[in-house]
């Protein structure tokens, strides 16, 4: 596609679509869902090799949302491209529905590794890119982190494998809007400089803007070339990007939208809100 009007037009929606099912469920994640809204849009509407009607294709690219409690991006970028009905997703964390608090391989079209526990979806990932690497097969691996998920041992054990065996088919994402639930980053437990310690564990690395369709593939293309390294792209972003009472809040970490709450981030962004 690379229609950048469109892709914008297209991230629009998925933000409207995170907000309403947020505030349809009474609990979720907006802050972390909202500030990877394009990065997450340029992977399934151009850059991914995948067929929503064949989710299970052989040779399909894999995602994996490591920071699995921003569910909403990922469930409302699968609805829009398809993946399965809208309705589904104003039934989000609902007993029995299909899509809850977390991505759940086995009941969502689409989904290709129940996360959650944060670290173990960039171990998964790493695992996934291993795999189409010893059946040499032509697929790549992407995946999303996030920044004050990178505080977990495993994610660096992780990253050094990845190194050690030359995942160059796989692609990170750091989505590095600086907050996590108790607060500011660099106040819980400091992760910078982010760059610099990929850099020495043998990625490549390479830093955008995160909300830049521009950016978001000039470096997925660079990645490309990137022989015998696996790349990590750490994306500056801003938490609740584009709901004026969201940005850069950790409080809005993990709280739904009220009523007068829903109607303001929708005027914010666009959308509705007289429904």
């Amino acid at each position: 596609m690379r229609d950048h009007k469109e892709l914008t037009s297209i991230a629009a929606n998925v933000r409207r679509n995170i907000i309403e099912m947020l505030h349809e469920s009474g609990s979720g994640h907006p802050g972390g869902s909202l500030s990877a809204v394009e990065i997450v849009t340029a992977l399934y509407f151009d850059e991914m090799n995948i067929d929503p009607e064949n989710p299970k294709k052989e040779n399909r690219d894999r995602f994996v949302l490591s920071k699995g409690h921003a569910a909403p991006v990922i469930y409302s970028v699968l609805a829009e491209r398809k993946y399965f009905d809208k309705g589904e997703l104003m039934k989000l964390r609902k007993t029995g529905a299909m899509l809850q608090g977390h991505p759940d391989m086995k009941g969502t079209p689409g989904i290709e590794m129940s996360t959650g526990s944060l670290g173990q979806g960039f171990s998964a990932a790493c695992g996934m890119a291993m795999a189409s690497k010893l059946d040499g097969s032509p697929w790549r691996v992407y995946a999303l982190l996030g920044d004050g998920e990178v505080q977990e041992g495993l994610v660096w054990e992780a990253a050094m494998s990845a190194a050690h065996y030359k995942l160059d088919n796989l692609v990170a994402f750091l989505d590095n809007n600086g907050l996590q639930i108790d607060g500011k980053n660099e106040e819980v437990l400091g992760v910078d400089p982010l760059a610099e310690k990929f850099k020495a564990f043998g990625w490549n690395v390479l830093e955008i803007d995160g909300h830049d369709f521009d950016h978001i593939f000039t470096a997925l293309d660079a990645a490309k070339s990137a022989a015998g390294r696996p790349t990590m792209i750490v994306a500056k972003t801003v938490k609740g990007k584009g709901v004026s009472f969201m940005e850069n809040q950790a409080g809005w970490h993990g709280k739904a939208p009220n009523a007068q709450e829903r109607e303001t981030a929708l005027r914010d962004l666009g959308g509705r809100f007289d429904e």
